[in-house]
């Protein structure tokens, strides 16, 4: 799981569950002891929290119940639990390593994804993370008739821009080596990205990613798109 304020997660869930409370009413039925607005209301902030915590609690197998808000609650009560085993754990073994938060990658790829990563979807997350990538990269070229390896292999050449086929540059050309370094290394991750990561997840059936996977490669295609909304367009004179 990504970066989250778990104390306060645990806080507005276990609100949601004391409003959330059922009582018995005089003729015997089950209902809200609370005004179902008051429910939803906090019902609105607890979904987004267990979307988080707990990806798949909308279509999970568990025994259904009659009352009002059931699957909330149990989602609820459970995403507690868990919650307060990864801090537990995270307190008693943790490395104190940096942790990687996909929110603070490029907004071209984490801006394209949060519904798709908040369900728990990240093979197809980082699968829309690379469109978006080659989606943007097209248009600040104005190029329509390359994509993916192939664009990036261009924009990035070293050659000098030809009429419509505009390059990226990273930085000045002072004429050295690292300059040139620089341009064929970006071409080469690209290449890289979407060979290994993109054409797998579009032709291929697999397994779902595991979340720490998923983010290794969409920091991949963060960095490109940096680099890609950090450069310069250069055009044939």
């Amino acid at each position: 799981m990504t970066q989250i304020n778990r104390e306060w997660a645990i806080a507005r869930l276990e609100t949601f569950i004391n409003v959330a409370e059922l009582t018995t009413t005089q003729h015997g039925y089950i209902a809200l002891a609370n005004p179902v607005a008051a429910v939803q209301a906090e019902a609105q902030i607890a979904e987004q929290i267990l979307d988080k915590a707990l990806p798949g609690w909308r279509t999970a197998g568990w025994k259904k119940h009659a009352a009002s808000f059931w699957r909330e609650r149990e989602a609820a009560h459970r995403a507690i639990a868990q919650l307060r085993a990864e801090q537990e754990l995270a307190d008693n073994l943790g490395s104190g390593a940096p942790q990687l938060d996909a929110s603070t990658m490029h907004r071209w790829v984490w801006g394209s994804i949060q519904g798709l990563w908040s369900s728990g979807h990240y093979r197809q997350a980082v699968g829309m993370a690379a469109t978006a990538v080659n989606a943007q990269t097209q248009s600040k070229v104005s190029r329509r008739d390359l994509s993916e390896s192939k664009l990036f292999g261009d924009v990035f050449s070293t050659k000098a821009p030809e009429p419509d086929k505009p390059r990226l540059r990273l930085s000045a050309n002072d004429g050295g080596d690292t300059w040139r370094n620089q341009h064929d290394g970006a071409a080469a991750l690209a290449r890289g990205a979407y060979a290994a990561i993109r054409n797998p997840i579009a032709h291929e059936v697999g397994d779902e990613l595991m979340e720490h996977e998923a983010l290794e490669q969409l920091a991949v295609f963060s960095l490109l798109a940096r680099w890609v909304d950090d450069s310069t367009v250069e055009t044939a004179v």
